[in-house]
Parts: C-alpha cells; structure tokens; sequence
C-alpha cells in the first residue's frame, strides 16, 4: 500500500512532464541545429531575461521584454541576441546586435505567437559564449489574425517613424528611446477582411540606428513581429547629435520560406537630440 500511494504524485506529474518533452521538441530537434549547431548554450537568468506574459489578451501583439544582466563595457558586452518562437509557422523572431554604445542591450517590442509555445531569447557575448532564457505563452492565432479593414489607409502610412524619449537622457549614460514604425507586417497568412483573400506578405527585414553614425541597433527582422513595430532601445547620448533609423522591407513568395524573396523599399527618419 504505502508503495502504490508513493506512485500516484508520479503518476500525476507523468502527463505534466510528456507535455514538457513535447513542448521542447523543435528546439532540440531543429531549431538548436538550424541556428547554433555543434555549440553550447547555458540556459540561465543571469545573462539575460524575458518578460512576457504567460497568456496573451492579444496573440498578434504580445508585449515582449528582454532585460540584460551586465553593462555594456568594451571588455564585456552582449555582442547580438536572437530570438525564436519555437512553433510558430517561421520560428525565427529577429536577430538584434549590440555594441557598447548601446549603453544597454535591453529592447522591448510586441510580437505575434500563433500557438502555445516557448518564447526564447539566446545572448551572445562579444567572447562568443551563448546564454538563454525562455518563458511559455499561451496564445493562438497570433500569425493569422485577420489584417485590419482599413490596409488602404495603413499602406498609405508605411515608412513613417517616430522617436520618443524618456525623461532621462543624460549625456555619457545609458538613455532609453522608443521608435515607432508604421508598416502592417503581413505575414502571408491572414485573410484581408475587406476582399476576403490572403494576402500576399510583406514585412520589415532589416533595421539599422545608429548615434553620430555609430551603430546603436542592428537588426534583422521577420513575419513575428507585430504590426505597426515598436521597439525600445538604449543608446549613450554624448551631447548633440544625431539619431538615425533606417529600415528596409521585403516581400517573400511563401509566408514559411525565404528563398525566393524581392525586396520592396526603404525608409529613414533622423533627429537631433540635446541631452
């Protein structure tokens, strides 16, 4: 008896634990490979960290949060970040780098999550070391939701941007800023609810700022990114200067390959800031 009531906690846990196997499969299986093949990778919180929440009100904008752990210091700093959504239909979120201008290499975005999945966050450090986080969402549908009915009107706004500051920019310290972009990101698989049809994708690929022509942010992007992107980075103001965003867009034949691509245009906003 006391054998089979030590078995039943086991027993319960065993549908737990087959979930969690399942759960982890693309990333062991594929997407480790495809990205970081043959390397090793700690997952821990002390590198890097993910806010996110565990179930998303709105699965085509879930707010995403990356924090780092360490200064940005010419002897130490985290070198790029990339990040995937384990299942969904492009796993491949975007790829971030950093330099020690950057200040810090925290950034803040809203991203589609089209089931429930694990979102990752893998840091490298400029001495080639690999750290990960990862936090569980529960959402469905994040990549398909339906494009807005007014796409006339938001392809009219394409390629306008926005900066917005805090209240601490202070010269020589890392200053966080905000860069809106108006741009609707359509995946290839959501149905235009004025037509009916699925429309065909187009979404940002690369994005560049950069302070007094010194790299800030570098990124290359893809379809999980939101509508409307909407990033927050930090950036070291060094007195008057210049901050300068640039970004550039494509259009692929399938919303799941990237093989057969065409690039469509390119946008840029610049403004002066006095710390």
């Amino acid at each position: 008896m006391k054998k089979i009531i030590w078995l039943i906690p086991l027993l319960i846990g065993l549908p737990a634990l087959s979930q969690a196997a399942r759960d982890e499969y693309a990333w062991n299986n594929e997407l480790k490979e495809e990205f970081f093949a043959g390397k090793k990778i700690i997952e821990s919180n002390d590198v890097i960290d993910i806010e996110v929440p565990y179930r998303a009100e709105d699965p085509a904008l879930v707010p995403l949060k990356i924090i780092s752990k360490i200064p940005q210091t010419k002897d130490r700093y985290i070198k790029r970040i990339l990040m995937v959504v384990d299942k969904n239909p492009y796993p491949f979120v975007g790829e971030f780098e950093f330099t020690p201008q950057s200040g810090k290499a925290d950034l803040a975005m809203r991203v589609r999550v089209n089931t429930y999945s694990f979102v990752r966050a893998i840091a490298e450090l400029n001495d080639g070391s690999l750290h990960m986080a990862k936090q569980f969402v529960k959402a469905s549908g994040g990549c398909s939701a339906p494009i807005g009915a007014d796409l006339d009107a938001a392809m009219k706004r394409l390629g306008k941007m926005k900066f917005k500051f805090g209240d601490d920019l202070q010269i020589g310290k890392p200053s966080q800023a905000q860069l809106l972009i108006s741009h609707p990101n359509i995946t290839g698989m959501q149905m235009d609810q004025v037509t009916r049809f699925v429309k065909k994708s187009h979404f940002m690929d690369k994005l560049t700022v950069t302070y007094n022509n010194k790299p800030v942010l570098t990124a290359k992007t893809d379809i999980a990114i939101s509508a409307d992107p909407n990033f927050r980075f930090y950036f070291i103001p060094e007195g008057k200067g210049e901050l300068k965003a640039e970004f550039s867009d494509i259009s692929c034949e399938t919303p799941t390959s990237r093989k057969v691509c065409k690039s469509i245009s390119s946008y840029s906003k610049s403004q002066t800031i006095t710390p």
